[in-house]
């Protein structure tokens, strides 16, 4: 073992010492307000910085799905028996679990997930928000009064499904577990959640820093958040497969969604979906060059395009084409790649090998096709020697066309298609010439164009003039292979409601339907 990975060991070893997971084999699991070991088969985790062993621990398996559906059916019936508001304060107390921890929460992320470490501290931060946002929402969620034209009152209320399955990445681990936890228990659902099994702990601390922040018996209840963590095949399908499930949320690949729909689908079991995208950022000549450039960078290299909302396909006028790919490529060429836990490092390493050969194998692919890479497409220069790890330089093509497989799959990757269009009609069509409808921008000076192209756009979320701009408050999600139903904003709370519909009859003598009798017997 090199020194950067024994560094990297020994101080994952210090932050799960800290947060109490630390034991021969990782505690790895929140279940009924308490760390559990897994049962299961051994999976190790690899530092994508170096390649090597970064620490083992053990697949949850079946019996612990059991445990963990069981523990938050028992902690979602306590919470439904508090008020809203009473529940919205609850959920204030638990998010000052996180205070004090915050450091650490990202420098566990950074060695696992092998993020930047600047970028886990602001994951950190977006936690919190996404916390408080939902808490108050708590007791706001009123229903209606329907004015049916009968006798009766019709009122609708909002309830909670009961306990939700939740299956998340590798990429956003924290991000994505406070994304789908935060509006789950603020509409009433009790939570069995598992995280993706490269990155198992950050979800763990999180939901223990929640659970056990409360004093008294005035936090969240022991239960209503489990996290279980292990492989697809066996703890993945017995939570799916789970009869206690009421509905199950995904955020991961197409491929995977799709099984996870299928399984659903056999129980009658509804599910959201957010997936993969091939996000088309459409620049014409008349924008604001300087601010377009800088938006594609931050649209692609960001999290060394280990994003679903990544900018992959750079649409760009004709006429300005070869002025944006060379300042672009002169500035992906500026950006600091390098170690997660250096300060400087603006991009790190791919979080796995398999992501890695994936992504190599597309770039070879596209030159195979006649692509021409303009800048990237290797190992970054000036790493340290002991880095043997998943790193690719940032890499820009042109050269491409729309039939080739790097313009219509994601790649997941710090890789850019860079190609040309001739006008406004022509940007449209290569945008939603894909089967991924997640995001796009498109960057113009004409208020007008920018807003009616925008409008033609089949993506769940349009940033005019800007990228990657987002809020809990606003609605996310995508069309076909980006999948369906929506996360953040009330639309996301929604997602974890049913509709429920009373009839209250208010005549004097109750109306009987389709003509029966009196009911005298």
């Amino acid at each position: 073992m090199n020194s950067l990975s024994q560094y990297a060991c020994d101080h994952l070893a210090e932050l799960l010492k800290g947060f109490g997971l630390a034991a021969a084999t990782p505690l790895s699991n929140w279940i009924d307000g308490a760390l559990v070991a897994g049962e299961g088969e051994e999976i190790t985790l690899i530092n994508s910085a170096t390649g090597e062993a970064l620490v083992s621990y053990c697949d949850a398996g079946t019996a612990l799905i059991e445990r963990a559906t069981q523990a938050a059916t028992r902690g979602q019936r306590e919470w439904m028996a508090l008020t809203a508001s009473e529940r919205g304060r609850r959920m204030n107390a638990a998010i000052r679990g996180l205070e004090g921890h915050e450091e650490a929460l990202a420098q566990l992320e950074s060695v696992v997930a092998g993020k930047p470490i600047r970028d886990c501290r602001a994951e950190v931060g977006k936690v919190r928000e996404m916390f408080e946002y939902y808490a108050g929402w708590c007791d706001k969620q009123h229903g209606e009064v329907i004015p049916v034209p009968t006798s009766h009152l019709n009122y609708v209320r909002h309830v909670p499904y009961g306990v939700v399955g939740q299956i998340t990445p590798w990429n956003a681990p924290m991000f994505t577990c406070a994304w789908q936890l935060a509006p789950a228990i603020a509409a009433g659902n009790g939570v069995v959640l598992k995280p993706s099994e490269l990155t198992p702990f950050s979800s763990v601390v999180i939901a223990k820093l929640l659970e056990c922040s409360g004093k008294f018996g005035q936090g969240l209840p022991k239960g209503l958040i489990n996290i279980v963590n292990g492989l697809g095949k066996s703890t993945g399908a017995a939570l799916t497969d789970h009869p206690t499930i009421s509905k199950l949320v995904f955020v991961g690949s197409p491929q995977s969604g799709r099984m996870i729909a299928e399984a659903g689908a056999r129980r009658l079991v509804p599910s959201v979906l957010e997936l993969g995208g091939k996000s088309a950022n459409i620049v014409f000549a008349d924008a604001k060059l300087d601010e377009a450039v800088a938006g594609a960078q931050a649209a692609i290299f960001a999290a060394a395009g280990q994003s679903c909302v990544a900018g992959s396909r750079l649409l760009i006028e004709r006429s300005v084409f070869e002025q944006v790919t060379s300042r672009l490529a002169r500035a992906a060429e500026q950006i600091a790649v390098g170690l997660p836990s250096d300060e400087a490092t603006r991009m790190g390493p791919l979080q796995n090998r398999r992501q890695f050969e994936q992504v190599t194998r597309m770039i070879e692919a596209a030159e195979a096709a006649g692509a021409r890479v303009l800048t990237g497409g290797k190992r970054p220069e000036g790493l340290p020697d002991e880095a043997h790890g998943y790193f690719i330089a940032p890499t820009v093509l042109v050269e491409v066309t729309p039939d080739m497989e790097i313009a219509q799959q994601e790649v997941f990757g710090p890789v850019l298609i860079a190609m040309a269009f001739n006008d406004e009609a022509e940007a449209i069509q290569l945008a939603n010439e894909t089967r991924f409808g997640l995001a796009g921008a498109v960057w113009s000076q004409d208020v007008a164009r920018a807003h009616r192209v925008a409008g033609q756009l089949r993506a769940g979320t349009v940033w005019i003039n800007s990228y990657k701009a987002i809020s809990v408050m606003s609605p996310f999600g995508g069309f076909g292979d980006s999948g369906f139903g929506r996360s953040s904003g009330l639309d996301g709370l929604r997602e974890y409601t049913v509709p429920q519909s009373v009839w209250v009859e208010t005549a004097p003598e109750a109306s009987v339907a389709f003509g029966y009798g009196s009911g005298v017997g």
